[in-house]
């Protein structure tokens, strides 16, 4: 049986039409979101923070052809032990050569894949990843993979934004401070309506403004890492039932202390928020045995 036949994927359609949604399993573009205050449903200026990614969704037939192979390259569905043959990658998911093609450009600038004369194409082993690409992030958080990608990107976010939110203390402007505000007015509100997809978004927006406000450009080049960390762990709309008056207070205490100025009381703001979330309570780093 060909590797590329496995059970659980499924064939792209013949149409470029087909938008990535039926494939992104935790997209939150078909699902209804109550009104909630000022939030319009645009996308404003600052909200797009962090959204820069290499992310190959809303393509069509060549955003599929990359989800779907490189969440079998990520799961182990692929190894390394056979070339991947474009011709029979566009038979099996009835596409061209120029979308397999361009499918596996994609997959080799994200490091998983590297193609050469005489060889063909192969799956790379995963120290060759480029294990920051948000693509990766969640094929990993969604495989078998999954504990030790949601460890690590907590480790990561524990590194990073107690630091960036003492750096932003008192250094954001006058519309992104308003705006942080209006973030917990829409955290407070989705929470009391159970309005998971809100809170998320408003959730995601605020941690990536943290990080543009700490003047530094490599941080604020990490805010879409974390916006992702965001989506598949740590994150109360991925993994609570609801949304805690706790957590919104914390929220509340971080934009307070930045608006104040106060670097110290908006880090103890933020590894307040890293280490009350259920799910990752028990996971404060800590050494490790090797």
């Amino acid at each position: 049986m060909s590797t590329l036949a496995h059970p659980t994927m499924t064939a792209a359609r013949s149409t470029d039409t087909v938008g990535s949604a039926e494939l992104d399993r935790f997209s939150y573009a078909d699902r209804p979101v109550p009104p909630a205050p000022r939030w319009e449903g645009s996308e404003t200026e600052l909200s797009r923070v962090g959204r820069k990614t290499t992310s190959s969704r809303g393509r069509g037939l060549h955003g599929q052809l990359v989800q779907q192979l490189g969440q079998m390259i990520v799961s182990g569905d692929l190894g390394a032990d056979r070339p991947l043959v474009p011709e029979e990658i566009g038979q099996r998911f009835e596409v061209s050569r120029t979308v397999v093609r361009e499918s596996l450009r994609v997959l080799e600038a994200k490091g998983l894949v590297s193609a050469r004369p005489n060889v063909g194409t192969r799956v790379r082993p995963v120290t060759d990843w480029n294990l920051l690409d948000p693509d990766i992030i969640e094929w990993r958080a969604f495989g078998p993979a999954r504990d030790e990608q949601r460890r690590e990107l907590f480790e990561l976010r524990w590194a990073i934004e107690p630091l960036a939110a003492r750096l932003a203390a008192g250094h954001g402007r006058e519309d992104v401070q308003q705006r942080l505000v209006e973030l917990i007015e829409i955290m407070a509100h989705a929470g009391a309506q159970g309005d998971l997809v809100s809170y998320g978004r408003a959730d995601t927006e605020l941690h990536a403004l943290v990080l543009q406000m700490a003047g530094n450009r490599m941080l604020e080049h990490l805010s879409g890492i974390i916006s992702c960390a965001l989506h598949v762990s740590g994150g109360q709309s991925a993994s609570c039932e609801r949304p805690s008056d706790a957590s919104v207070s914390l929220h509340t205490r971080l934009v307070d202390a930045l608006g104040t100025g106060d670097g110290t009381a908006a880090e103890a703001a933020v590894r307040a928020l890293l280490t009350v979330h259920p799910e990752v309570e028990h996971g404060v780093p800590a050494p490790r045995e090797h």
